[in-house]
């Protein structure tokens, strides 16, 4: 793995060098842009809009818009923008756990202990263990703050990139229905959950959608038609809902037995 960002991270007085790596990748069947007509790829290029000319990586600069003109920004002046925070994954304050709703996670990254840092890296780790705690951090990575949770992943620091308040929208903008539920049925979907309620399994869950895709592709690349599986999801009536938990419980009893 490459690691895309060198630093620290910090609690206290304590300080720990580190190197951060993704901790997921993107299992995505990749695709090119074709022209229907040929299969020619489709390109895109970096072009000025006033020359039309095509444009080297090397000679892009980012610049922000202020009145007519452009300010041009070098890589050193978003660093300069906060030094500390550019180098240093500063924690601020541990969390419980199930404090943090899941709607603010985004990303994943492994911390990896540099030269010197193996003893301190450890003691952050055990430590976050054996209370249960997260670390609540904010860093600079690619000219953007970031504001993360730094826990433990079998036996690593993992941090997660979560997002700020600001960054969540109001729920409260959504069209929800105000249609009252009877206690019969609540106590039954409770019923239901706990029927399916299972110690987590991280291996049981795969990846199936990118090998059905591969299929498709094999089958046309052969020439050979596609097997298709018919499904149509039908909402339930509001009518049939004490039946559909009743039966849904009913085969899930049948499966147990």
């Amino acid at each position: 793995m490459r690691s895309i960002w060198n630093g620290s991270i910090s609690f206290g007085l304590v300080s720990i060098p580190v190197k951060l790596y993704s901790g997921s990748e993107d299992q995505k069947i990749n695709f090119d842009m074709l022209d229907r007509h040929d299969q020619g790829r489709i390109r895109y290029k970096r072009v000025n809009e006033n020359t039309g000319k095509e444009v080297e990586w090397k000679d892009i600069v980012k610049g922000f818009k202020k009145d007519d003109a452009y300010i041009v920004l070098e890589k050193e002046d978003f660093e300069k923008a906060n030094m500390k925070k550019s180098r240093t994954i500063d924690i601020e304050e541990f969390i419980d756990e199930s404090e943090v709703a899941d709607v603010l996670f985004k990303k994943p990254y492994f911390l990896e202990p540099q030269k010197e840092g193996g003893k301190s890296y450890n003691l952050l780790r055990d430590a976050l263990k054996k209370t249960g705690k997260l670390g609540v951090a904010t860093f600079v990575m690619r000219q953007k703050e970031h504001l993360s949770l730094v826990g433990v992943y079998e036996n690593a620091l993992v941090l997660h990139v979560i997002r700020f308040q600001d960054e969540i929208r109001d729920p409260g903008e959504l069209n929800l229905s105000d249609i009252k539920i009877k206690k019969k049925e609540v106590d039954m979907a409770v019923s239901l959950i706990e029927q399916y309620t299972e110690d987590f399994n991280f291996e049981k869950y795969k990846n199936v959608y990118n090998k059905q895709l591969m299929k498709i592709i094999n089958s046309k690349a052969s020439g050979k038609p596609t097997k298709v599986e018919e499904f149509e999801s039908k909402p339930t009536p509001a009518k049939d809902l004490m039946a559909q938990l009743r039966a849904s419980l009913e085969k899930k009893k049948g499966k147990a037995s």
